[in-house]
C-alpha cells in the first residue's frame, strides 16, 4: 500500500472506533432504559451525537481525497468498507433494540397509569380524544 492510501486508512481507522464507540453507547443507552436513568440518557444521547458528528467529519474528509476513487477498487478498502458496514449494521439492531425497548416501557407506564385511575374509582374515570384513560376532577361540588 503506497504512502498515498496512508490518509485514507487513516480516516476509515477512525470511522471503525468511532462506530466501537457507538456500540458502547448504544449498549449503556439499553442499560439506563431498563434502569430508568434519565440522566444518563440525556448524557449518552449527547455523546451519541459528538460520535455521530465525528464519523460524519470523516465521510467528508474521505470524499474530498483525490485518491478515494482508485483506493475504493483495492481489497484493502473493500476489506476495511466490509467491517464498517458490519459494525453500522451493529449499530442500527442495537439502536433498533433499544427502541423497541422504550416503547415497551411507554406501554407498561401507560397501563399502570391507566389501572392507579380505575383504582380510583370508576364514577371519575373517563377518556381521552385519544382513547387515554383520564381522571375528571369534578372540584368540590357545588355550594349555594
Amino acid at each position: 500500500m503506497s504512502n498515498a492510501y496512508s490518509s485514507i486508512l487513516t480516516l476509515l481507522n477512525e470511522q471503525e472506533q468511532h462506530l466501537d464507540v457507538m456500540l458502547l453507547l448504544l449498549h449503556k443507552e439499553l442499560d439506563a432504559i431498563r434502569s430508568r436513568d434519565v440522566e444518563a440518557l440525556k448524557n449518552n444521547t449527547d455523546e451519541k451525537i459528538r460520535i455521530l458528528e465525528l464519523v460524519q467529519a470523516a465521510d467528508q474528509q474521505l470524499a474530498a481525497l483525490p485518491e478515494l476513487a482508485e483506493a475504493k477498487e483495492q481489497s484493502w478498502f473493500q476489506e476495511h468498507l466490509s467491517r464498517l458496514e458490519e459494525k453500522l449494521a451493529q449499530c442500527k439492531f442495537q439502536n433498533q433494540v433499544n427502541s423497541q425497548s422504550v416503547e415497551q416501557s411507554q406501554l407498561v407506564i401507560e397501563r399502570f397509569k391507566t389501572e392507579l385511575l380505575q383504582s380510583r374509582g370508576r364514577a371519575g374515570l373517563t377518556y381521552t380524544n385519544k382513547g387515554k384513560a383520564a381522571q375528571v376532577d369534578k372540584g368540590p361540588g357545588i355550594k349555594a
